[in-house]
């Protein structure tokens, strides 16, 4: 039977302290690393993970690996592959036909996964993203052949050993129905791949959200993924940009979106119990001042209560846009993909957020 480790959730419900957890997580690196090894499961993540996004076309600032290192970070959902063009069925990082889905090709990444798997993380790579989504450059709406989208998905975890792949789907994404029941049908298919042939694979869908939920749209592309028989192993709610217009309390709203959307969950999977309704659910937060400007503004405050939420919650995966904007070299600055905005310590959420990835299970 497994049973969440006490004393891995008291340290986290410790780290109210705040910048006492930045100074602590360092010291307890070892530990962690050994514990992390024991609970990540076949899939090659831990249970519970938190894998903030990398902006894959901005290395100004030092490559995924330097980032994911000097962050500590060490699991990384690595941000966007998409067609370079509608009506293509290849994926590239970034949509540029120079950098392709390869091990060794400059710019695709290989050898900066590499690195960060004999670190002892991990990488995912996510197709999508509002450009994509914009375009009809997201692979399944633009890819009409079905078993082409999922030889893609597949070449990903033949070329770089991936344990997960994420799907970043919004925007006119969201309503392309024709897009929705392909990519379903593609992921139903590669984990049907990946089962014949020994090999281990899960998807995540990151899916915009309101306070009181998951929209109707973005609920719609889950209930098609269980008509398709697609196992969907985490749903990553996008907890920022709601552009109400009025100030927003961002933890409040994050929080009472993953209530509903456990809610959403255990209607959708009526077997799941309730806790793992909540392991199914990720949450990514935009640190600091979001695309809307300060009325929806997550402050370094709330760090440590919203790593709490998670922990108490059992969430499966918690994350952040972006790494590069985990920084204070912008204060007052809305929506930046270089810094927060806020007035902060470099890398001073991916500390306090880092050890939500040792509140492991052991059986």
């Amino acid at each position: 039977m497994r049973r969440l480790i006490p004393l891995t959730l008291a340290f986290l419900v410790a780290a109210g302290a705040g910048t006492a957890a930045v100074a602590g997580t360092a010291g307890a690196a070892t530990a962690r690393d050994a514990a992390t090894a024991r609970d990540a499961g076949p899939a090659g993540l831990p249970t519970h993970v938190f894998a903030p996004y990398f902006e894959g076309w901005d290395t100004s600032n030092g490559s995924l690996a330097q980032q994911s290192r000097a962050s500590g970070a060490k699991y990384i959902n690595l941000a966007f592959l998409q067609t370079d063009q509608p009506g293509s069925c290849t994926a590239y990082w970034n949509g540029s036909t120079a950098t392709p889905i390869s091990a060794t090709a400059a710019g695709s990444f290989g050898a900066d996964i590499a690195a960060i798997q004999r670190a002892g993380g991990n990488v995912i790579p996510s197709f999508g993203g509002f450009t994509a989504d914009t375009t009809n450059t997201e692979l399944a709406d633009s890819c009409t052949d079905v078993h082409a989208i999922a030889q893609v998905f597949e070449s990903l975890v033949t070329t770089y050993h991936v344990p997960r792949i994420d799907l970043d789907i919004e925007a006119d994404s969201v309503n392309n129905t024709a897009g929705i029941m392909r990519r379903n049908q593609a992921i139903a298919q590669t984990e049907q791949w990946a089962a014949r042939h020994g090999k281990h694979v899960s998807f995540s869908y990151t899916l915009p959200t309101v306070p009181a939920g998951l929209p109707p749209a973005e609920l719609a592309v889950l209930q098609d993924a269980v008509t398709e028989h697609a196992k969907i192993a985490v749903v990553n709610i996008m907890t920022f940009d709601y552009f109400f217009g009025t100030t927003e309390d961002m933890l409040a709203d994050a929080e009472s979106a993953a209530t509903t959307a456990h809610a959403q969950l255990a209607a959708l999977y009526p077997s799941l119990s309730s806790r793992e309704a909540w392991g199914r659910i990720g949450i990514t937060q935009m640190p600091g001042i979001d695309d809307f400007g300060p009325a929806e503004t997550f402050p370094v405050t709330d760090a440590p209560a919203f790593l709490r939420f998670a922990a108490v919650h059992g969430l499966g995966e918690i994350s952040m846009w972006a790494l590069q904007r985990d920084n204070g070299n912008c204060p007052g600055t809305k929506g930046a993909g270089s810094c927060s905005g806020l007035d902060q310590p470099a890398w001073y959420f991916s500390h306090v957020f880092e050890p939500f990835s040792y509140l492991g299970e052991r059986w």
